[in-house]
């Protein structure tokens, strides 16, 4: 397989030494299995302890809980690049289910529950999940309506969660809530620590277009409780942690959206080059030429916003306006690049293209939750916006 050449004046040695890792890890872990458990709708569990091993799982956490805390965006999108050439995004989703969970604990959580929960999920040991979107409220958090109620030393939780990555297996969720029923819009919301067998807490699986391996489900709290020491952070403060978490969610969702492009370009083009139609190599056409031309037009453009996306993660301040506009526009870019290389990409191996089992295949199916998940298009392009004062 040829290679997503990165900008080198971006990256160090240290960058490239984990890239090296994550591509072995890959290529002897994940791609063999990728279509047999795509279709089986799940992956072994055992997975994320050798992922742990490797040290997938750890960079951007504290160090004392198993992570490695001196990571940069970098390392992100290099691993980002590497997994995606396994052509499975929902086992990737599920698998690092954790860097969309955790963050907040390990920003506000008490040293208690750091050591909890951070070190058993970033050692393979324990999954975790973010639960954050509701049946009736999609990207708009503000608006979400489950409720926990303060009872003595318990919260009492009541409301559902929706299109929940990890939602079945995981041991630890981080939950959204309404601590404060009177506080309007994003006032009033809080982030609590709810682990599976809470009393009153059930899960439904989801059936995806795409995604299959990542075992999406629909939450039910019914009465949950919940001890007041699994509050994240203040009573309150959760609206602003679920937006500084959203960063690294979207900025993730564009660099993977990167690696499937190429993916998608990557198999096409040697599919095209050993396949003969009329006498000659489809490639040797030169309609098909200029195809793979514009994919590969699209890609470069969008590794060049993705990196420089990441070279301001790096440097700016946290909740710096430009930067957040510029992880909004590189999402929309990104995932308009995987559509375009998808389509591209499925047309390029003709009837083999529907079949299932190739990368390409895989990723067309997959296209869509890319360019939903982590916010819409139409709230990217809004939020944007506001940022740049438009």
């Amino acid at each position: 397989m040829s290679e997503l050449r990165l900008n080198p004046l971006y990256l160090t040695p240290e960058h490239v030494a984990f890239r090296e890792t994550v591509r072995r890890f890959v290529a002897s872990e994940i791609t063999p299995h990728a279509a047999a458990w795509d279709e089986a709708g799940t992956f072994p569990r055992e997975l994320y302890r050798k992922a742990a091993e490797v040290g997938l799982l750890a960079p951007g956490f504290p160090d004392e809980y198993g992570g490695v805390a001196d990571t940069d965006a970098f390392h992100r999108l290099v691993a980002c690049v590497e997994l995606a050439q396994c052509g499975a995004g929902g086992l990737l989703a599920s698998l690092m289910s954790h860097t969309i969970a955790l963050p907040p604990i390990a920003l506000l959580g008490t040293p208690g529950m750091k050591s909890r929960v951070l070190a058993p999920v970033l050692a393979g040991e324990k999954i975790a999940a973010l639960a954050i979107t509701e049946p009736g409220g999609g990207s708009d958090v503000a608006a979400l309506r489950t409720t926990a109620r303060r009872v003595g030393e318990e919260f009492i939780v009541d409301g559902e969660k929706t299109f929940i990555t990890s939602g079945l297996r995981a041991d630890y969720y981080t939950v959204a809530v309404r601590t404060d029923p009177q506080a309007p819009g994003a006032r009033g919301i809080s982030l609590l620590l709810i682990e599976r067998d809470a009393p009153g807490f059930s899960r439904t699986p989801l059936a995806k277009m795409g995604w299959w391996a990542s075992d999406t489900a629909q939450l039910r709290f019914d009465g949950c409780r919940v001890p007041v020491s699994n509050l994240i952070g203040p009573e309150g403060a959760g609206f602003r942690a679920i937006m500084h978490n959203f960063n690294a969610e979207r900025f993730t969702m564009a660099a993977q959206s990167l690696g499937f492009a190429w993916v998608c370009y990557e198999e096409s083009l040697a599919w095209a080059r050993e396949r003969q139609a009329f006498g000659q190599r489809i490639v040797d056409h030169q309609v098909m030429r200029h195809r793979f031309v514009d994919m590969r037009t699209r890609i470069e453009a969008t590794r060049a916003l993705v990196e420089d996306t990441a070279r301001r993660l790096q440097h700016a301040p946290a909740g710096d306006p430009e930067t957040v506009a510029a992880v909004c526009m590189a999402k929309n870019f990104a995932t308009r690049c995987l559509q375009f290389c998808a389509d591209a990409a499925v047309q390029a191996l003709g009837g083999m293209g529907y079949m299932r089992g190739t990368r390409s295949e895989r990723i067309y199916r997959e296209v869509k939750v890319m360019m939903i998940g982590g916010g819409t298009e139409e709230i990217m392009k809004d939020l944007a916006a506001r940022q740049l004062g438009l």
